[in-house]
């Protein structure tokens, strides 16, 4: 699907990075309470958030609308048709099949949304942030670190100095440590974790440069970091949506990766060389 033929809420959610804070504010509001915006005037909408009505126009210009009204439209055809809704609820009575179809439909749906939200400036910015610093740290916590040390078995292929710790006080050691030269990737998917923030605040004070790989939200983590790269996974019942957003992040850790190593060109060529040569007496 190209880009300007997303959902009203996708060209949302995919814009966010880029809106000034009274957009920010427009867009909330949006992605919130989207019902109320089709029963909403213009002047509504713009009094409830104390906005001007030309702030809420050229909102709906900058994601692709010639207007509120055409907005409204959109948006309406979203709730009231909504696209095929995969995240459903397992059922007592559901068979093997039924269930198994129900959590894959809920994985492809979450890397859907998340390459939909994808932000190619961004991205860029963290190839080129983590390529040229003299270390990389991950850091997660909880189910989270499982993944920062994923995306430390995957870099440490490209020749680069990455790091990973899993130990809550090493963390805090490591971080102490770094330096403008340096480079930390936050993977959280809340965005709020007490841990990754007391760790960020750390990282924060040393000058090294920050990367977050979080769902999308407007969340302390997301707000604070200098590169945020977003997922996007919904809950139902049967599971929480950290499980499908960790799907989300392994493929955005999996794009960073590709992406590094082709950059890197011959020298990530030579240590994937070292690497493969070095595991090959594990091999029978």
């Amino acid at each position: 699907m190209k880009k300007d033929d997303q959902p009203c809420l996708v060209k949302v959610r995919r814009l966010y990075p880029r809106f000034s804070v009274t957009e920010r504010k427009i867009a909330d509001y949006i992605l919130q309470h989207p019902s109320k915006i089709i029963h909403s005037s213009i002047n509504q909408l713009a009094e409830d958030l104390n906005v001007a009505d030309s702030s809420v126009f050229r909102f709906c210009k900058r994601i692709g609308y010639k207007g509120y009204q055409a907005m409204k439209i959109a948006l309406a055809s979203e709730i009231v048709t909504p696209l095929q809704d995969v995240h459903e609820n397992v059922d007592k009575d559901d068979t093997l099949d039924t269930i198994t179809t129900k959590v894959f439909n809920t994985h492809i749906k979450t890397l859907e949304d998340t390459l939909a939200v994808f932000d190619e400036e961004q991205l860029q910015q963290a190839v080129n942030t983590i390529i040229s610093a003299d270390s990389v740290h991950f850091f997660g916590s909880g189910g989270s670190n499982i993944i920062a040390l994923d995306a430390y078995h995957k870099l440490i292929r490209t020749g680069l100095r990455v790091h990973a710790v899993s130990d809550t006080h090493m963390q805090l050691m490591v971080a102490s440590q770094m330096s403008e030269k340096d480079c930390a990737i936050f993977i959280s998917h809340s965005g709020s974790s007490k841990d990754i923030l007391h760790l960020l605040n750390i990282i924060k004070s040393t000058g090294a440069k920050t990367v977050a790989i979080t769902n999308f939200a407007k969340t302390p983590l997301s707000a604070a970091v200098n590169i945020p790269l977003f997922t996007v996974s919904s809950e139902t019942e049967f599971r929480s949506e950290a499980i499908s957003s960790r799907i989300a992040q392994m493929t955005l850790i999996d794009v960073l990766y590709v992406n590094i190593l082709l950059k890197l060109g011959d020298k990530g060529q030579e240590a994937l060389k070292k690497m493969r040569e070095a595991i090959s007496v594990k091999r029978i």
